[in-house]
């Protein structure tokens, strides 16, 4: 029986965890996203064509509030109504520019759905108001091409061709509707030419794990829709194809989310978008469409997902859904901050410790888009803060993080 939204009781002891990354902390990326980054997301719904006048007098008001007012509480009846009144209650009525960052970005997508009436019957009901922007990916010159690209410089060779598509995922976190790096930094002609931005790299590590049995189960939590999603399905198939493991559940948003946040709908939309592209990437969904029909992938989506919650506050049954795969793979740079906890860590703290209560062995790979990173090297973190200013949000780093330790029981 699938839980309602509450707030959990954290599997940790929350006094471990160092203050929250704020919007208050002064030149912070924190505080820039909401005084910049989220301001023009919103102007961006303003000047679209496909909004009446009434919803853009809407996300006006909203914008003034973000730059200048005080935070007002979601008003419609819906069934989460009670997460958000019981998470909000310590920063209702505080300015957008003092309260936890990750806080601030969910419960800023949150709003938008009240705005537009996304759980209310009308015009917007279940329709994403930022569908207009993740179409623009699915053309076929645009993520089919990329995931064609990679698949013909992927050899025969299983373990070869894993460690391929694994690091093509990754970088494929880059191209996010709601910061997209890759405009800013670009992208090597080949996955293996991005070595050197790869600040830790455990896919040795991963690839071992996953090859030394074949697996039951796999979870596998994606990021965002579009050129990501396109090369997750591609490293998706070729897990099922090659028999490596038995079956993949592939977790999702259940509402919009971070503007290109993967929903099911978004897997139906790249499928046809493989389809009618070329000749790899009809094999791809044709591949899919058949695991899907067995049930070799099954697509799954908790209401956990769209919240303020860390990993380390997920609820039981979220939690047993983990506990009953012998692998997981975690995608991009908010998975990564829900996982260690979006606050002021040591870069060099283990990555193991920060991770300790999840409940089965993963990796996650994530491109830096926040400051947030743990499990690095003293010298490295020195060498980097002189190399380049801007290393931990630019992009233009990633990590592949596994915690293989823990017991899968």
């Amino acid at each position: 029986m699938p839980s309602r939204p509450h707030l959990p009781k954290p599997l940790i002891d929350l006094a471990t965890v160092p203050p929250l990354l704020s919007t208050g902390d002064p030149n912070s990326f924190a505080h820039n996203t909401l005084k910049v980054r989220d301001p023009n997301i919103l102007q961006g719904l303003i000047d679209a064509p496909y909004f009446s006048p009434d919803l853009k007098r809407a996300f006006k008001k909203f914008h003034a509030e973000l730059l200048a007012g005080t935070i007002e509480p979601l008003r419609e009846n819906t069934p989460d109504h009670d997460f958000w009144r019981d998470a909000s209650k310590p920063y209702i009525g505080r300015s957008w520019l003092d309260v936890p960052w990750y806080w601030a970005e969910t419960f800023f997508y949150r709003r938008i759905l009240e705005i537009v009436g996304y759980f209310q019957l009308g015009a917007w009901h279940e329709k994403d108001p930022f569908f207009h922007d993740k179409q623009a990916e699915l053309v076929p010159t645009a993520a089919p091409a990329r995931v064609a690209t990679v698949l013909e410089s992927t050899i025969s060779n299983q373990r070869a061709a894993i460690s391929n598509l694994l690091h093509a995922a990754l970088w494929g976190n880059r191209v996010d509707l709601s910061y997209n790096v890759e405009q800013t930094v670009g992208r090597a002609a080949r996955p293996e030419d991005e070595h050197a931005n790869l600040l830790v790299d455990d896919a040795p590590r991963v690839l071992a794990f996953l090859t030394a049995r074949p697996l039951d189960q796999l979870a596998y939590v994606a990021d965002n829709a579009g050129t990501e999603l396109a090369l997750d399905l591609a490293l998706i198939d070729q897990c099922l194809t090659s028999d490596l493991v038995k079956k993949i559940t592939l977790h999702l948003k259940p509402q919009p989310f971070y503007v290109s946040d993967a929903m099911p709908q978004d897997v139906e939309h790249t499928l046809r978008a493989f389809e009618n592209a070329n000749a790899d990437t009809r094999g791809v969904a044709q591949r899919l469409r058949a695991h899907l029909k067995n049930n070799r992938l099954e697509l799954r989506v908790h209401w956990f997902y769209p919240t303020s919650l860390h990993y380390f506050e997920m609820p039981d049954d979220l939690y047993k859904l983990f506990q009953t795969a012998d692998f997981s793979i975690l995608k991009g740079d908010v998975n990564y901050r829900r996982l260690v906890g979006d606050a002021h860590w040591k870069p060099t703290i283990a990555f193991d410790y920060t991770t300790r209560y999840f409940p089965t062995p993963f990796v996650a790979l994530r491109t830096m888009k926040s400051e947030l990173v743990v499990g690095l090297e003293a010298t490295q973190v020195q060498h980097l803060d002189q190399l380049d200013p801007h290393w931990r949000t630019n992009g233009k780093r990633g990590v592949i993080q596994a915690n293989l330790s823990i017991a899968h029981s």
